[in-house]
């Protein structure tokens, strides 16, 4: 987690110095490109990568008794995942230059999810150090190629090839050390097992298709629908929110191993949650904090912007970051359902947000562009979480933190309420303003007994592990 929160911040400014570079039109178009792949991603992987975690965790043999039949299935999902994205494409508009770069970002994409399909493996069996540093090895290289690019000369073209290239090498190194760690694995596709695999992986290939459209189309959308300078905009700000949200997706993994191997035990499962709650919650809300009050600072690369075009992105971060506000709060009781075989009704919920978010984007983006975008991600984000909250006690009959909720709740505004008091009246430099603020964030953690002093003592005489359920009222 901490390689993750080191890197990440540091890629996106990279890419922002690539915007910056390129210009915000050219990577406009090449964001919207890249969207679609990811996209076309989400179905082509059918939900496979979940399932292999889910049976993996659940059981050890899964790897020698069905991998034989699921990597060539994997590979030959890759294919057609490759191929519809590039028809897509054609149908959507895009020719010429623009396919081909549509083509090879797709490839690169094709390389990174089948990384991650391995790195289910990984996770299945607990090895979360090494899934870790696996997890950023492809942004390290990636930094170093674009970084040898910087003096040589940087175009759009360089800099999707070496994309590609990066995750080519991530591939070809994990499927190395499964090989070391776990044996050669025979390819002997078995299509009883490959029709097993895709019947039961189909519904979390429904929700990941929906969490993919629900959190990108917008980027799509804008440059269709209104102007690639637009997407342009959209996509300096939305870097930020996704390096912020890599803490999730790191955090959350975990917790859906976890959760998966709890199935049916519903009070450790209610342990998980509410240890998980404050896992997940507290870190982001410095981050959020930061985001909103401080947040043009996030697009100091920006030199060749004008000042309208930098608050253009500090808006849209704005509202972008409460969408994180409230995934810092929630996404983890996604997590519990769709780790529980409660994935049908959370695919419906999402949905009907992307079905809302789709209709607000047509009737708002052309008069609002961007701005109109980040404000439907926000109230989509909002639409889905109240709908885990309800969905929780009763499909898997564990107890919400309602309590603690409440507590973080406070917490936040506390936090919001002293951080305008220093903005308004100290007059301090970003980074000392920054250091009171999260000073007083650890104050008001303890003063709201979000964490307590008897936690920190009892963690200081024994491993760290979960909260009693009865310690979060």
């Amino acid at each position: 987690m901490l390689l993750n929160l080191l890197v990440k911040p540091g890629w996106v400014v990279l890419e922002n110095v690539v915007q910056d570079r390129v210009g915000h039109a050219l990577f406009g178009t090449f964001t919207a490109l890249l969207t679609l792949a990811t996209i076309v991603a989400a179905v082509s992987d059918l939900g496979t990568t979940q399932l292999t975690t889910k049976r993996l965790a659940a059981s050890a043999s899964y790897f020698t008794d069905f991998f034989p039949t699921l990597l060539p299935l994997r590979a030959g999902l890759g294919v057609g995942f490759l191929a519809l994205t590039i028809g897509l494409g054609w149908l959507l508009g895009y020719e010429g230059h623009w396919l081909v770069v549509l083509a090879v970002t797709a490839a690169g994409l094709l390389f990174t999810q089948y990384t991650q399909f391995l790195r289910g493996v990984l996770q299945a069996h607990q090895r979360f150090t090494t899934d870790a540093v696996l997890s950023v090895l492809e942004r390290v290289l990636l930094v170093a190629l674009v970084l040898a690019l910087l003096p040589l000369g940087l175009t759009l073209d360089r800099f999707v090839g070496v994309r590609t290239v990066a995750g080519l090498f991530t591939l070809l190194l994990l499927a190395g050390l499964i090989r070391r760690l776990y044996g050669r694995v025979g390819l002997r596709p078995r299509w009883r097992q490959a029709r097993q695999v895709l019947l039961e992986s189909l519904p979390l290939a429904f929700i990941t298709l929906v969490y993919g459209l629900n959190e990108r189309i917008d980027m799509l959308m804008l440059e269709r629908l209104v102007s690639p300078q637009e997407a342009g905009y959209y996509a300096a700000a939305y870097r930020w929110v996704d390096a912020v949200m890599m803490y999730l997706w790191t955090v959350l993994p975990l917790f859906f191993a976890k959760f998966a191997r709890a199935t049916g035990r519903p009070a450790e499962q209610q342990q998980l949650l509410w240890f998980g709650q404050r896992v997940v919650t507290v870190p982001l809300l410095l981050v959020v904090g930061f985001g909103l009050f401080r947040g043009e600072l996030f697009f100091f690369q920006f030199q060749h912007s004008s000042p309208a075009e930098i608050l253009r992105m500090t808006q849209c971060l704005h509202i972008l970051f409460l969408n994180v506000l409230v995934h810092a709060f929630f996404a983890i009781y996604s997590t519990l359902l769709t780790s529980t075989d409660h994935e049908k009704p959370v695919s419906w919920l999402v949905t009907g947000s992307i079905v809302l978010n789709t209709g607000l984007n047509f009737l708002l983006m052309p008069r609002y562009g961007a701005l109109a975008g980040a404000a439907n991600t926000l109230l989509c984000a909002v639409f889905v979480s109240v709908g885990y909250v309800w969905l929780v006690p009763r499909r898997t009959g564990v107890a919400l933190p309602l309590r603690m909720l409440a507590r973080l709740a406070l917490t936040f505004a506390g936090l919001c309420g002293g951080w305008y008091a220093l903005r308004t009246y100290a007059g301090l430099p970003w980074w000392l303003e920054t250091a009171l603020a999260a000073c007083w964030l650890l104050a008001l953690v303890f003063a709201l007994g979000v964490v307590r002093v008897a936690e920190i003592k009892a963690a200081l005489q024994r491993a760290p592990g979960p909260a009693k359920p009865g310690e979060e009222a």
